[in-house]
């Protein structure tokens, strides 16, 4: 069975971050998405990455001559482009909205930037740390009595960026089966990272949420909510929030539970966490899992990226599959009738006389190109 986007097909243009991310995403589910790589690639894409899986690679340089005709004829077959350049690029390659949206007047627009495409910051380097500072996300990560701690770039790169400009784009799909008329995208990191934030604005707004790192259920302030070491040095998630797994934890744990009643008293949190922390260093990880996993205590052993594939959990739904030799998260979410499928790894370039021939040019088209320096 083809994926629930079999049909769709995807231009991309190389880059790093959430735009390649993305366009995984869509190929995952069954897109047929071209990537356009560097001639030579490097920094800016391309090159075997896990992220870049399921695409068909052509190898073209957009500033050499008959390429722009190349990627205009791409456009106008296409139903999605993606590009994660900064604000102006892309009109500079002629290659801008307005360009393709005439070309092509279905064409859903892509553009994933860090600032978004207008404001002060627009035309500014960034990356995901800098993003996520400005929303507020980064400012309560971490501990009390140091820095903010900069997190994997999850919550900037990927769920800011990447998965919403993955909703943008199937909601203009959608629209456009409608109105029959494309749109433009204008998806920024800091947009979506601070989209991710609502809750904490809502619980701030009630007197919920304090500024201070660590003095929250969600931020490691809470006994009942964090991560402790154990004997062999490795650590124990636990977030018990509903008073009955709390008490099925304190019960498991033969802790007293008098002493452990207040569960939503914070001026009680630290030394509940003290005797917590003295608790866990009596066995190592693997034993407190034995007894824990699994049930409504709500704890899970952390395990590192080695360990997660081995784990009976990952192990039994096929959380992971073998991709060039190697372990590599497996499509998500899963469908009953058209299941997500994740595609090799291509070369860059390595399709490019094949997306060339199917777009009908002929070999004294294709040599003109690789004469102009156009084409690998």
């Amino acid at each position: 069975m083809a994926g629930p986007l079999q049909g769709l097909k995807v231009l991309e243009m190389a880059g790093i971050g959430p735009a390649p991310f993305c366009a995984m995403l869509l190929a995952d589910m069954g897109a047929e998405v071209i990537r356009v790589d560097r001639l030579v690639p490097g920094a800016m894409g391309g090159g075997g990455s896990m992220v870049d899986r399921g695409r068909k690679s052509i190898a073209l340089d957009p500033k050499r001559t008959g390429a722009n005709e190349v990627l205009l004829k791409l456009v106008e077959q296409v139903d999605v482009l993606i590009e994660g350049f900064r604000p102006g690029v892309m009109e500079r390659l002629g290659l801008g909205p307005d360009v393709c949206l005439r070309t092509n007047p279905r064409l859903i627009y892509g553009r994933m930037t860090g600032w978004g495409q207008d404001g002060p910051l627009a035309l500014a380097a960034g990356h995901d740390i800098n993003y996520i500072a400005l929303t507020g996300a980064l400012h309560s990560m971490g501990h009390a009595d140091r820095a903010p701690t900069p997190p994997l770039h999850l919550a900037g790169d990927m769920g800011g960026g990447a998965m919403m400009l993955a909703l943008g784009i199937v909601s203009a799909l959608h629209e456009t089966r409608q109105s029959g008329k494309g749109q433009v995208i204008d998806a920024a990191i800091c947009d979506g990272t601070s989209l991710l934030t609502t809750l904490y604005h809502s619980l701030l707004a009630s007197g919920k949420w304090r500024h201070e790192r660590q003095a929250n259920m969600l931020d490691g302030g809470a006994h009942f909510y964090g991560c402790y070491t154990c004997a062999d040095g490795k650590y124990l998630s636990v977030g018990p929030m509903e008073p009955q797994f709390y008490k099925l934890l304190l019960e498991l744990c033969e802790l007293p539970v008098a002493e452990f009643s207040e569960q939503w008293n914070r001026e009680a949190w630290p030394v509940m966490r003290s005797q917590l922390e003295a608790l866990f260093l009596t066995r190592t990880r693997d034993e407190w899992a034995a007894l824990l996993e699994g049930t409504d205590a709500c704890v899970a052993p952390v395990l590192d990226f080695d360990e997660v594939v081995r784990h009976p959990h990952h192990v039994a739904r096929k959380n992971f599959i073998d991709v060039n030799g190697a372990p590599c998260p497996a499509p998500a979410p899963r469908f009953s009738r058209t299941p997500a499928r994740a595609g090799a790894v291509p070369q860059p370039g390595e399709h490019t006389l094949s997306v060339l021939r199917d777009l009908g040019l002929g070999e004294g088209e294709i040599a003109q190109l690789k004469a102009s320096g156009a084409i690998a």
